[in-house]
């Protein structure tokens, strides 16, 4: 297995997979790991191209990055998991959703959307970072993740994030952005078998509230929720975030334990 990954929390617990954004790693998931592994045993890993993961030779597209998480629950003998995904990572958890199911309880996807952004300016990025490196990317970041309001009272974690982003592997990064723009999930989004809770940001310029309401309103058993914060959610209001995951996760434990 030659995937980056972590195991945190009781062994005994259910598993419960967190996916990151893009230009993260998993220390982005640190506002939720005391909340999370109250409950649950958490699996953490670095997106191919991000961390250690390193990148196949034959280029990725969003399969690619589902069937990561496929091997890496067989790799570790885990029969049937909790999913959380945010942005990149929520796209992953629908692709799973889709078609993988039978190896998921419930999914949750935050700051996401059936499709993200357009091709040519995910295709103009993935030039960019080639061309220049990720300075570009990082000076821009924080502008699409955090509200102004955050990022003045919270100047500390702003900055690791974006040096995080900053030290991405360009090749990976680049690569995730050509997996982007060749994503659409619209059509798909009937197909997802396993209840989903969608998490927005009311202030995120990337994947709209309008986003969350579409998916809630297309997928079946999915509901969703919006927090007051812009494209990482679960970094600016991590209580709330952590709440309705926890809620979500675990109110369908007697029902779906039938099925």
């Amino acid at each position: 297995m030659d995937l980056d990954y972590r195991l945190d929390g009781p062994q005994e617990a259910p598993v419960l997979v967190l996916s990151n954004s893009l230009g993260t790693t998993w220390q982005m998931w640190q506002p939720q790991m005391a909340a999370l592994t109250e409950h649950f045993r958490v699996l953490r890993y670095n997106t191919r191209g991000h961390g250690r993961s390193p990148l196949p030779e034959s280029g990725i597209s969003l399969a690619t990055l589902g069937q990561d998480v496929i091997a890496l629950l067989d790799h570790l003998d885990i029969e049937r998991a909790f999913f959380c995904g945010i942005s990149l990572g929520g796209m992953t958890g629908m692709w799973l959703n889709c078609h993988a199911a039978s190896r998921f309880s419930r999914i949750v996807v935050a700051n996401t959307a059936a499709k993200i952004g357009e091709a040519k300016g995910w295709l103009q990025r993935a030039a960019t970072v080639r061309q220049q490196g990720m300075a570009p990317v990082a000076s821009t970041a924080a502008d699409r993740w955090f509200t102004p309001a955050y990022r003045e009272q919270h100047p500390g974690t702003v900055q690791r994030l974006i040096d995080d982003l900053a030290h991405t592997p360009v090749e990976g990064y680049a690569a995730c952005c050509e997996a982007l723009a060749a994503t659409d999930l619209r059509p798909d989004v009937a197909a997802m078998l396993r209840p989903m809770l969608v998490i927005a940001g009311e202030d995120d310029p990337v994947t709209t509230v309008q986003d969350a309401r579409w998916l809630a309103a297309q997928a079946k058993q999915t509901e969703w929720v919006a927090l007051p914060a812009s494209h990482l959610s679960n970094v600016a209001c991590p209580d709330a975030f952590n709440h309705h995951v926890v809620t979500f996760l675990t109110a369908g434990a007697v029902h779906d334990h039938h099925h």
